[in-house]
């Protein structure tokens, strides 16, 4: 392993507008150099200003994404924690894990599970854990790192027309792709131990990436401390609804989206909620680690595990922190007690079905010498 290194200086949280809109107009024809230099995007279409970005830290592939990713059967697989989280996809079958003490360091993993071809994606910034479907129209993409971020979240970037994506919402928002969207695959974050035992045929994501990086450390330590704000701007950040780093559930269909804050699910253990016309069943359970809290993964305190059904049929969702929603979709409803209280009365085991530091290290800033 390498050692790690500060490679960076701190950005100025006051970056003129960043997190923010600018009106129905959509600012400047190019963005600055510190976010423009060095790519082939078609910027002349976009959907949003560039002063909504800023750069985290690292430039273009600063965070490699992993492109020839590895895995080792779930027997095989001897390097984690039984608390440690790891996000569970399954496609046709094909069970596969991917710990977070591996994506923390590269966020992007380009890969095929079930005959598809997927990008499984984590922002530590934002906790957003987010499968999806590399496939637009008739074309397979291939996901890197910007470097970039708005409202703190990954910005990722297509090696086909190098169009910009937001990772919350999976949308083309600058380049010639601008205005696709990717289809959101069913995941969610479980224990190690849990994906052992329900997929014993399962695959894991090998630490055996290429690149040298110190996997099962926590490079943001505290980070998820639920009072501490973002380390950069955001918008909506007075939104005080909830606190800004609460954990929730957070379910989308079409227009209308809802949460339910983790310290409810908690109390409640299995809420029901209806969004877009569907009837959900969200439920939680605990021994899951943070990722985002210990300096080792695995001792991370207690942050459960939640799941979205339909039907007894996963659906997709996330478990971002607050700050992101009251700055993607400030509209969303958040359960409040009284529903919260009508679904508890459900009688439940709280368990999940099979699935059939005072200053924060900044994104990108610590990375080890290769």
């Amino acid at each position: 392993m390498g050692r790690i290194l500060v490679i960076g200086v701190f950005l100025a949280l006051a970056a003129t507008g960043c997190g923010g809109g600018d009106g129905p107009g959509l600012g400047e024809a190019s963005p600055p150099p510190e976010l423009g230099a060095g790519w082939k995007t078609d910027f002349s279409t976009r959907s949003v200003s560039f002063d909504e970005f800023m750069s985290g830290g690292p430039g273009k592939d600063g965070i490699p994404a992993i492109d020839d990713p590895r895995f080792v059967l779930v027997e095989d697989a001897d390097f984690l924690e039984d608390r440690e989280p790891v996000i569970e996809l399954v496609v046709g079958g094909d069970a596969r894990a991917y710990p977070i003490q591996i994506l923390i360091w590269h966020e992007i993993v380009n890969a095929v599970v079930g005959g598809v071809p997927v990008a499984v994606t984590f922002c530590p910034l934002c906790n957003t854990a987010i499968a999806f479907d590399r496939r637009v129209d008739e074309q397979t993409l291939d996901f890197g790192t910007t470097g970039n971020l708005r409202n703190s979240d990954l910005v990722m970037y297509d090696r086909q027309t190098e169009s910009w994506w937001q990772q919350f919402g999976g949308e083309a928002l600058v380049g010639e792709l601008t205005g696709a969207s990717l289809e959101q695959l069913p995941s969610r974050i479980v224990a190690w131990a849990d994906f052992r035992r329900e997929h014993a045929g399962g695959r894991v994501l090998s630490p055996e990436t290429g690149f040298s990086r110190p996997y099962g450390q926590n490079p943001y330590v505290g980070y998820d401390s639920v009072d501490s704000s973002p380390i950069f701007p955001t918008r909506n950040a007075d939104d005080e609804r909830l606190p800004p780093k609460e954990r929730v559930a957070f379910i989308e269909r079409g227009d209308d989206a809802v949460v339910v804050p983790f310290s409810t699910l908690r109390e409640k253990k299995v809420v029901r909620v209806e969004v877009g016309g569907s009837k959900l069943l969200v439920r939680w359970r605990p021994g899951v680690a943070s990722s985002l809290d210990d300096a080792e993964i695995a001792a991370g305190r207690d942050e459960g595990a939640v799941e979205v059904r339909e039907g007894g049929r996963l659906v997709s969702f996330d478990q971002p922190f607050w700050f992101v929603v009251a700055a993607f979709r400030p509209d969303a409803r958040i359960v409040g007690e009284e529903e919260a209280a009508r679904s508890s009365s459900s009688p439940s085991s709280g368990q999940l079905a099979p699935s059939g530091q005072e200053s924060w290290p900044r994104r990108g800033y610590l990375a080890p010498n290769a």
